[in-house]
């Protein structure tokens, strides 16, 4: 089947998702407390938020309207921050989901993932976990702004790696100083026995706004295609793969399992810190689409996100007369500001598509 079948029935099947937009992933962002100061952070985390953790209560009770719609487990809870691991309660709070039919992880730096933690998690029922490894140890303490980052991440790692039940990905941001150690990093993942592995670029957002060493340039974005690539065809030893941040055009199956979907709104929710509701939490604050401490949860999922299930005012700028676009649907919705505008080019784009 040629790739014009192949996407023609794609696009069936993301209309039918969106139609139906059943919540399957939902984000808790339960504090913005972090033990980092990361050089890309979107979100500009701090040790002192300027908000409290929300109460754990709270999420809970705002996703108890989920129970009458949703079969028990079919809804991912992925507990993030800042940096979950700084709440003291997270076991606690991992347990008590389980206890009401959600099943969850988290999302972390790694740095406070030790074997004391690894235990109370599992033992919440914890089913699993992505880690952030972004180069290898310099590059990585680099990005991360800490001389320990790497070395604590890897321990992180390897208690991971050792339970076999346990879900993971390492998730890898890709920026001008740590693209050309990427064959050298797959090969230190996979001596550590790591099988899934997730990479993506990084957004003008947050800090990195600030820093142009983030981004890549478009022949470094064609070079980390390349690599994913190439990868994928002749390594089976590690499940690489491109994230779900753009439409790649050509490359579509090449660098990742299935066609470019932003389900932002469509199949992923999110909780934010002051109880805002959202999709992906990278997404400018902007399309927030309720709050739980003044609205029901699954009234606001069930009949709001009509922004992200119908991406037609996406076109405009360089997506206006794009022929791509019936597939790409104006890309990842955290591109997209608070203007309704594009802040960059899409890696389709910069790889001359």
């Amino acid at each position: 089947m040629d790739n014009f079948f192949t996407r023609r029935l794609h696009n069936n099947f993301r209309k039918n998702e969106t139609k139906l937009h059943i919540l399957n992933y939902l984000f808790w962002e339960c504090t913005w407390r972090c033990n980092l100061k990361c050089r890309h952070c979107g979100s500009d985390c701090k040790t002192n938020s300027a908000f409290p953790d929300m109460p754990f209560e709270d999420f809970l009770n705002s996703i108890q309207p989920l129970k009458r719609e949703y079969p028990e487990n079919s809804i991912l809870i992925a507990i993030m921050g800042g940096e979950p691991l700084l709440r003291n309660d997270l076991a606690e709070c991992g347990k008590k989901l389980r206890e009401n039919g959600f099943r969850w992880g988290i999302v972390t730096n790694g740095y406070a993932y030790d074997e004391a933690m690894h235990s109370k998690l599992i033992s919440a029922g914890m089913g699993s976990i992505t880690v952030s490894l972004d180069g290898l140890q310099e590059s990585h303490n680099w990005l991360r702004n800490n001389s320990n980052s790497f070395e604590r991440a890897v321990k992180a790692l390897e208690l991971i790696v050792s339970y076999p039940r346990l879900n993971y990905d390492v998730v890898t941001c890709v920026h001008q100083k740590n693209l050309a150690e990427l064959p050298a990093l797959k090969e230190f993942l996979i001596s550590k026995k790591i099988k899934n592995w997730r990479i993506f670029t990084i957004a003008p957002i947050g800090r990195a706004a600030e820093n142009s060493e983030m981004l890549l340039t478009n022949e470094q974005t064609r070079q980390l295609m390349n690599f994913i690539a190439k990868s994928r065809q002749n390594d089976p030893r590690i499940n690489l793969y491109f994230s779900c941040e753009s439409y790649v055009g050509d490359y579509e199956t090449k660098v990742r399992d299935s066609y470019f979907f932003c389900r932002a709104g469509i199949n992923i929710g999110s909780v934010l810190i002051d109880g805002s509701i959202s999709a992906c939490p990278n997404i400018d604050r902007s399309f927030v689409q309720g709050n739980i401490y003044k609205d029901n949860f699954l009234e606001i999922w069930e009949n709001r996100f009509d922004i992200m299930r119908n991406r037609n005012w996406c076109k405009t700028g360089i997506c206006k007369n794009c022929k791509d676009f019936k597939y790409c649907n104006g890309g990842a919705m955290h591109l997209w500001n608070s203007d309704q505008a594009c802040i960059m080019s899409c890696v389709a784009e910069k790889i001359g598509h």
